[in-house]
């Protein structure tokens, strides 16, 4: 009897019996997400594993949002390599201060384990954070009772001085336990210095290396003075390691009567006393090297077997004041520096049969640089390359070109052989909407055959058998066209370069 009163009720009416059934199902099907979209907030609000506040979550590129939500492996061991320099060079730059209004370095849920002294192994949950950070995206905490904003350790880590940056970055390191050809260590402070015409430079090196701390290793003052159109001349002064200070925790080191200081101000002071190969001229150094604000690279470690690399660039663009003397008694010949272009970087790692591709550039306020480093195990394969451009407000962009085209079409003359080595080179890139031209010309080169004597970075005498074994170091002009975000850039600058053949 329903179903009749209900069929003569629609067949009566069948327009007005359609609208009605069109309106229940609209409200059933809102009612359905409404209580779906609840549910899902229910759940949010719930899940421990959600870092929340603030507008955007950066992650590392890669990352998959639900493995790290639930936990899994990429959620236990999730980590941002080099967080700092994302935080203030990346996303808290002064390049995007009109953007973003506050950022928030987090870490949440991260597994850990505690030991007690009884021996018991605990597992733990752990977060950090920078409190006052927090507070700025409106992700702070409700607190009972008590404060909860940044202490000593979390502004050091945030706005660090410039010395504390020196020292966080540009300390130095003891070979990992594992590395078995531990004579073949080596770490250096490096730096080079252009006169105002181009004409003048010098590479500087403070070496440390061989079987650190235990067995038989020391330190070496390497600097090399070159004039267009002149051999090079290499001045040196090597100490045992008894007469070596260095240390894990800050950038100072001491080399005999040689060292490098970082001021408060965060500029290096060089000094050192070393004597000509071959002739026994002396040299006496006495440099003041400051980096530029937003020049640096935040650097990286390559660990692969008994293979192990760090490099890391505290003064991509800097600045030296100060003098070389070569020569004795009371009239020596001086190199005079004021505010001439200079460069430091800082090395580290097992060096036998290991060989790059490296070179640092200056355009106006551009400071670039590119590189790879092709350990001894990858010979059949070439390791990635990478130019990484800054310019006054810091870091630009990064590249990965394939490869770089270079032409040998310059000769120099190694211990009475001929060596073929480049005349320019030429590196290109797309990513996306950015591209970069990056086109070399060699003004001078000059080449070492590493199977004899030490080279100027700072190689130790073990780090032989190369199957390119002429370690050649250029010096010229770049021209860079590069468009970055819709903004195109040309600029000409001057640069060195080195290579192998």
């Amino acid at each position: 009897m329903i179903w009749q009163l209900a069929w003569r009720n629609i067949s009566d009416r069948p327009w007005r019996a359609l609208l009605l059934l069109l309106g229940y199902g609209l409200g059933v099907a809102v009612m359905i997400t409404l209580l779906a979209v609840g549910e899902a907030m229910l759940t949010q609000a719930r899940e421990e594993k959600l870092v929340g506040g603030g507008d955007i979550t950066v992650l590392p590129d890669g990352i998959d949002l639900e493995v790290l939500k639930t936990g899994g492996l990429g959620g236990m061991f999730f980590s941002v390599p080099n967080a700092r320099f994302v935080y203030r060079q990346v996303l808290a730059s002064p390049r995007h201060a009109a953007l973003v209004h506050a950022v928030a370095p987090q870490l949440d849920n991260k597994l850990l384990y505690l030991t007690t002294r009884d021996g018991r192994e605990l597992p733990v949950r752990a977060m950090g954070e920078l409190p006052n950070a927090t507070r700025a995206v409106g992700a702070g905490p409700t607190l009972a009772a008590g404060a909860w904003v940044n202490d000593a350790a979390d502004d050091r880590w945030a706005e660090p001085t410039l010395a504390e940056r020196r020292h966080d970055t540009d300390r130095f390191h003891l070979p990992p336990p594992d590395v078995t050809a531990r004579a073949s260590w080596g770490e250096w402070h490096y730096f080079n210095v252009l006169s105002d015409d181009a004409s003048r430079w010098a590479f500087i090196s403070f070496i440390v290396g061989g079987d650190i701390p235990e067995g038989e290793w020391g330190g070496q003052l390497l600097v090399t003075m070159h004039e267009r159109g002149r051999p090079a001349r290499r001045f040196s002064a090597s100490v045992p390691g008894t007469d070596v200070r260095f240390s894990t925790t800050d950038a100072d080191l001491r080399i005999g009567e040689a060292s490098v200081t970082v001021r408060d101000d965060g500029a290096y002071v060089l000094r050192g006393r070393a004597v000509e190969e071959g002739r026994g001229t002396p040299l006496s150094l006495d440099l003041v090297v400051r980096p530029a604000a937003n020049a640096e690279f935040p650097g990286a470690t390559l660990l692969s077997g008994d293979f192990a690399s760090g490099y890391t660039v505290p003064g991509l663009r800097a600045t030296a004041t100060g003098m070389i003397c070569t020569g004795a008694g009371s009239a020596p010949s001086c190199d005079r520096y004021a505010d001439a272009r200079a460069y430091h970087d800082h090395n580290w790692g097992v060096w036998r049969g290991v060989t790059w591709e490296w070179g640092a550039a200056r355009a106006g306020n551009i400071g670039l640089l590119y590189g790879r480093v092709q350990p001894p195990d990858s010979l059949e394969t070439e390791a990635p390359l990478f130019v990484y451009v800054t310019d006054s407000l810091g870091f630009v962009a990064l590249f990965r070109p394939r490869a770089i085209a270079y032409e040998d079409a310059r000769t120099v003359m190694v211990n009475g052989r001929a060596v073929r080595v480049p005349a320019s080179g030429v590196m290109e890139d797309v990513r996306g909407a950015d591209t970069l031209r990056l086109e070399l010309f060699v003004d001078d080169a000059a080449a070492t055959d590493t199977r004899a004597g030490l080279v100027d970075r700072g190689e130790s005498a073990l780090a032989r058998q190369l199957a390119r074994p002429y370690f050649v170091q250029l010096q010229g002009r770049i021209r860079l066209t590069m468009r970055v975000r819709g903004v195109r850039t040309e600029a000409n600058g001057t640069g060195f370069f080195e290579t192998y053949r």
